[in-house]
């Protein structure tokens, strides 16, 4: 379970290199999901790490858009 939500993996990537389906790792974290197994301290950092990775991945995105905005009035000067 610390893997699948602490590594910042996706859960498919999680299940695929431990060998099982996703549907057996989700039923692994749902059970254990009150446990100890992860401390507080992981997860409030996997949820970090989660939340950085969607806006990084915005940005990204917002940048792509920038650049082609650029490219095509670029072309109209000319």
């Amino acid at each position: 379970m610390r893997i699948a939500l602490t590594s910042g993996l996706t859960r498919k990537q999680v299940a695929d290199d431990l060998g099982v389906g996703m549907s057996t790792l989700n039923k692994w974290i749902t059970a254990h999901r009150g446990t100890d197994v992860v401390s507080k301290e992981d997860l409030s950092l996997a949820q970090e790490n989660e939340r950085l990775r969607r806006e990084n991945r915005l940005l990204k995105e917002e940048r792509e858009i920038l650049k082609k905005a650029t490219q095509f009035f670029a072309g109209l000067k000319q």
